[in-house]
């Protein structure tokens, strides 16, 4: 956390799976929670904001249909109820992000009605859940996701829950596209934006005009009405089949961290363990941490 803070972060998302730690009747070992609550600590100690969160958990909660809402509804107030309380002393500094890329399983095609109507009531069973515990939570700022984390389907479709106060709500997405350039590990999609080389290589349909236009169109639904948006996930990743991809990866993070800055959102980078040694703190990617950071100013 001390290295993030040097390195010039100033926000830390920490994903946190709950439900191999609790008992038949969802009760969070006093252990874990404990486990939890140091990570937050050494992170506000650091300086830095922390944000955690029910991640995918095993997904148990990629199920948004009306014949589960009801079940995992309950689920999740039994969680939020335990993990709040057990926070509840935690200054601002500390947000809470509900779920995490709630979707129906394996299905990447438009969501139904049903799909959205059923996700954004994990949104609202999230909030009150932490609203009822009272004290810091009272005012807490809380982080609710669109379907999916999908840029386009928050802009057509995400509801912000009810809450009993106000601007204290803020909308979380992920962007990693091109997906085949980003994240997909076997595509051979390895160059990037205006500087790309070879036209087999790239995918222009989502280049840096496309990042700067979902940027835009999230500002202009949320953050012009009030409401902030958090990009709680995002990157791009050398692949190793390709060893000339640096500077195409750079550049992305160049283009797409400026335009989400512009726009106003939050960019957090999605950080599997490439930027710094976990257990040393030392910089394993130098050129990569400052150009993410500097872009973010």
């Amino acid at each position: 956390m001390n290295a993030y803070k040097a390195a010039g972060f100033r926000s830390v998302r920490i994903p946190v799976a709950w439900s191999q730690y609790v008992d038949a009747d969802d009760r969070i070992r006093p252990a874990w929670m404990a486990h939890v609550r140091q990570t937050v600590d050494d992170a506000r100690a650091a300086g830095l904001i922390a944000m955690i969160n029910i991640h995918w958990d095993g997904g148990w909660m990629d199920h948004p249909f009306r014949a589960k809402q009801a079940t995992i509804n309950a689920r999740l107030k039994r969680l939020w109820t335990q993990i709040a309380a057990a926070f509840e002393d935690c200054d601002e500094g500390v947000l809470f992000a509900g779920t995490n890329e709630v979707m129906e399983e394996n299905v990447w095609s438009t969501p139904t009605a049903e799909n959205l109507e059923v996700q954004a009531s994990f949104n609202q069973a999230f909030v009150d859940a932490v609203r009822a515990t009272g004290g810091h939570n009272a005012k807490r700022h809380l982080v609710v996701q669109a379907y999916n984390t999908n840029f386009d389907y928050a802009v057509k479709w995400a509801v912000m829950p009810k809450d009993s106060v106000a601007d204290r709500l803020m909308l979380e997405v992920h962007y990693y596209d091109p997906y085949d350039f980003a994240l997909n590990e076997k595509s051979r999609i390895w160059q990037w934006g205006a500087i790309a080389q070879d036209p087999e290589a790239v995918q222009h349909w989502a280049d840096e005009a496309y990042a700067d236009a979902k940027a835009r169109s999230l500002r202009e639904r949320f953050i012009d009405q009030g409401v902030p948006v958090i990009v709680g996930e995002y990157g791009a990743y050398p692949k190793r089949a390709f060893p000339g991809m640096q500077p195409y990866v750079h550049h992305w993070i160049r283009e797409v961290t400026t335009a989400m800055r512009r726009h106003g959102l939050v960019p957090m980078w999605w950080d599997t363990g490439a930027l710094f040694d976990r257990r040393s703190g030392e910089q394993k990617d130098p050129q990569t941490i400052r150009l993410i950071v500097e872009s973010g100013r």
